[in-house]
């Protein structure tokens, strides 16, 4: 009578086993599926960039302009503008962002860490062109005397020389880049914050350390990689940003360092904006070869960031 027991009862374990290994399966190829097709969606951008940007490289000087003779010449100074306000934003934003997210997931009750949560969150879903009139509008007009006060206090340093009397200027265009990329850093990293083992807090604290000792040796080395994923997702952010700087800054070629100044370079894809409606042929050709020249900068930022993340991982692993 046992014998018969026995196989009605593994009949059903079977049947369940079968089906996870359908299930899974199904799951694997549609994982698969997504992830080539990305890989596909990457390679084709960038074969059509490469094909249709490369004769832009070579052009003759007049299809540059008046302030360019070469593509280096041409595309040098968007690079300085893309990476002086990518990197004004990241001054800005990753203090305050960190600091936001250890508030949420350490320091606040739940009562307000929440509330907090959703409004930092909802800045996301503000559009750029918002900030964009926001920033072009009202900000930039706000700022005209904190201009004067640095070319007053320090204007020795060539970072804050002659200020503009508009306040449309790199660091204006930082300052919104900064508001736009705070939700993507601080979301991340309230995410990874929180997932630190709550035995390791409790270990430090009962060794007699305090709240911020604890987040020092608990909390940051275990959300390293977490950290650097968050900074460079806003810095990817930050460099393709187009209509919030295209709106503020005021276009200019003259490569400068003043971060006040009344016209310095735009970003690549600010220029692209701008030039796109007024194109020839020729310039068409030389503004999808500096879109490629931002892809592939986009593409080494995110590869040196896995191989931070890679590296940080392998550390606490040993």
């Amino acid at each position: 009578m046992t014998a018969p027991t026995a196989e009605i009862e593994e009949q059903p374990n079977d049947w369940v086993s079968v089906r996870g290994g359908v299930g899974d399966r199904i799951f694997s190829g549609l994982a698969l599926s997504a992830g080539l097709a990305i890989m596909a969606a990457l390679a084709g951008v960038f074969i059509f960039l490469a094909l249709k940007g490369a004769s832009g490289f070579t052009k003759s000087g007049d299809v540059y302009g008046p302030h360019a003779e070469s593509f280096l010449g041409y595309v040098f100074p968007l690079l300085v503008g893309t990476f002086t306000a990518s990197i004004i934003a990241l001054i800005i934003a990753v203090p305050l962002a960190f600091g936001i997210a250890l508030v949420i997931s350490h320091y606040a009750p739940r009562w307000i860490a929440t509330p907090v949560a959703y409004v930092i969150d909802l800045l996301a879903a503000v559009p750029s062109v918002v900030y964009g009139l926001w920033g072009a509008f009202y900000l930039a007009k706000k700022l005209v005397p904190m201009h004067d006060w640095l070319h007053e206090h320090l204007g020795f340093i060539p970072l804050f020389g002659e200020p503009s009397t508009a306040g449309r200027t790199v660091l204006t265009a930082g300052i919104v880049l900064a508001i736009m990329i705070l939700p993507i850093i601080t979301a991340i990293s309230r995410e990874v914050f929180s997932r630190t083992p709550r035995l390791h807090e409790e270990a430090a604290l009962a060794l007699g350390a305090t709240r911020w000792e604890m987040i020092r040796m608990t909390v940051f080395p275990y959300s390293r990689s977490g950290m650097v994923s968050a900074v460079m997702l806003g810095l990817g952010r930050a460099l393709g940003e187009t209509m919030a700087v295209t709106m503020v800054l005021s276009v200019g070629f003259d490569l400068s360092w003043n971060i006040i100044a009344q016209s310095s370079p735009t970003s690549i894809a600010a220029n692209i904006a701008l030039k796109y409606k007024e194109r020839s042929a020729d310039l068409l050709n030389v503004l999808v070869a500096t879109g490629l020249v931002l892809f592939l900068l986009t593409f080494l930022v995110n590869f040196a960031a896995r191989w931070i993340i890679g590296r940080s991982e392998r550390r606490m692993a040993r």
